[in-house]
Formats: structure tokens, C-alpha cells, sequence
């Protein structure tokens, strides 16, 4: 698949940003990534609310092989090759995946919250310290005939 293909398999659903990625391209929307074409198909994330569909159309998660053993992504499914000639169904499939992926970042947000605290509180507790070695050397240097 390339980029021109994809541009026009997703031109129902509305603009799409295609960038390279691993062995092909990552598909996103609004800023989420929702789609992956590789070069073993096209795979959109998926969640335990969107799995069943696939799952019903025979669709399987996306997979690759290390040396060690075979990995299974779950949040990545093979899209129906029936959907390649149906731009109109594709766009629901797309707009569920869409919708997948923003329920998945929203899940990922609060954790990156704290560690901002964490780091800002840090940050905090240092500066006070340092001021007070710098006038405690002050007055060391001031005293002395």
C-alpha cells in the first residue's frame, strides 16, 4: 500500500495524516493514531468495545515474530478485506477505530499528570536549598579580615 492509496481509501472518511512508520505507515485523525498499513495488511486499533466486530467478520489481531517468539498486538486488528470496495462502510470501521484510539489516550493522560507534579514538586524543594548555601557562603566570605 502506498500513500496515494490510502489517501484515497480514506477520502469518506475526511483528511487523514499518513506518516511513515516501521515497515509502512501510521494513519491518524485529530491527532490519534488509528490505523497502521503495513506491509501484512491494514490494521485499525481495536478495543474490548470493537473487538467483537472484528472478531465476527474473522479479522484477527495484528502480529509479528521476534527470534525468541510471536507477538500479539490486541489493540490492532486486520480490517475485512471486503471493506477495501466499500469506502462508505470503510469510513464507519475507520470512525470506530477513531473512536478505539481516543478512548485508549484518555485512559494514558492521568499518569503523565502526576509525574508532571512529581517533577514540579522536585524542582521546587531544590531551589530554596541552593539560595541558602549561596548566603551562608556570603556571609563566610564577608566575616573574614
Amino acid at each position: 500500500m502506498d500513500r496515494d492509496f490510502l489517501t484515497d481509501l480514506f477520502a469518506d472518511f475526511g483528511p487523514v495524516t499518513i506518516r511513515k512508520m516501521f515497515s509502512g505507515f501510521g494513519i491518524s485523525a485529530d491527532g490519534t493514531n488509528f490505523a497502521l498499513a503495513l506491509r501484512s495488511g491494514l490494521y485499525f486499533r481495536a478495543d474490548e468495545q470493537s473487538i467483537p466486530q472484528f472478531e465476527a467478520e474473522g479479522s484477527k489481531p495484528f502480529q509479528y515474530q521476534t527470534r525468541a517468539k510471536t507477538v500479539i498486538v490486541n489493540s490492532y486488528w486486520e480490517l475485512p478485506a471486503r471493506l477495501f470496495d466499500d469506502s462508505e462502510e470503510l469510513s464507519v470501521w475507520a470512525r470506530t477505530a477513531l473512536a478505539a484510539a481516543q478512548r485508549a489516550a484518555l485512559k494514558k493522560r492521568p499518569k503523565a499528570r502526576k509525574a508532571v507534579k512529581v517533577v514540579v514538586k522536585k524542582a521546587a524543594t531544590k531551589k530554596p536549598a541552593l539560595k541558602k548555601k549561596k548566603a551562608v557562603k556570603r556571609k563566610q566570605m564577608s566575616s573574614r579580615p
